[in-house]
């Protein structure tokens, strides 16, 4: 398992809200900025890798950015999506958070437990 991994934009409020659970949990993590620091296309297919819906799963589909596509995501090859997310990484979901085996997209604390091993409060939660 690698270092974990924070995908996040300082603005967006699931970043905000993943990020002090991070931090309150004392979990260690390194963070990089969507937009400044965009994923290449290598971190992007590790990334779509470790999807269970594939494209869908890290496609903001509600944001203005998609919107304005106006395409069919579907008709793009994975190497034209992922140059479009490189181009435009607005497109992408936020946060993203990955520890090279799990994936984590949006602010979910059951899957932040499950991606931290942070599970013990979770345990007591369901006992």
């Amino acid at each position: 398992m690698d270092a974990l991994k924070f995908y996040s934009y300082p603005s967006c409020t699931s970043c905000r809200r993943t990020k002090a659970w991070l931090t309150s949990q004392g979990v260690e993590f390194s963070e990089q900025h969507l937009f400044r620091e965009t994923p290449d296309v290598n971190e992007l297919r590790r990334i779509l890798s470790l999807t269970t819906n594939g494209i869908d799963e890290i496609l903001a589909k509600r944001s203005k950015e998609f919107k304005a596509l106006n395409i069919d995501v579907e008709e793009l090859t994975v190497n034209e999506f992922l140059n479009l997310v490189i181009e435009k990484p607005k497109l992408l979901r936020r946060p993203i958070l990955t520890n090279g085996d799990k994936l984590v997209v949006g602010y979910n604390v059951e899957g932040l437990r499950g991606i931290t091993d942070n599970k013990s409060e979770y345990q007591q939660q369901i006992s």
